[in-house]
């Protein structure tokens, strides 16, 4: 079955330990009622650099990655369907590409 890289985009830092609780149960039961089909539940993503062929830039341009997962899906059409229920989605966006075997 083919896989799919969920990258996310944007999202915010809880307010509070209380909310961060909140957004991780949250994501805790997206990933759970996906069940088998999650094979890396995947983490949230620190600064990063892009490195070109002219040099390196901070911060990951113009549309950073904030993090991602790893799931298995009939389809890229099944896949987003998936995406969908992200809870990342009040804050920000879900890239979803399929992980070509090689």
């Amino acid at each position: 079955m083919p896989k799919y890289v969920f990258v996310y985009h944007g999202g915010k830092m809880p307010d509070s330990p209380e909310e961060g609780e909140a957004e991780m149960a949250k994501w805790g039961a997206w990933l759970e009622g996906m069940g088998a089909a999650v094979v890396d539940g995947g983490n949230p993503v620190g600064p990063s650099k892009t490195v070109t062929s002219g040099g390196v830039d901070d911060n990951g341009g113009a549309n950073p990655v904030s993090g991602y997962s790893l799931v298995t899906a009939d389809s890229i059409d099944a896949a987003v369907e998936m995406a969908k229920g992200c809870p990342i989605l009040q804050h920000g966006t879900v890239e979803v590409a399929e992980a070509m075997e090689m």
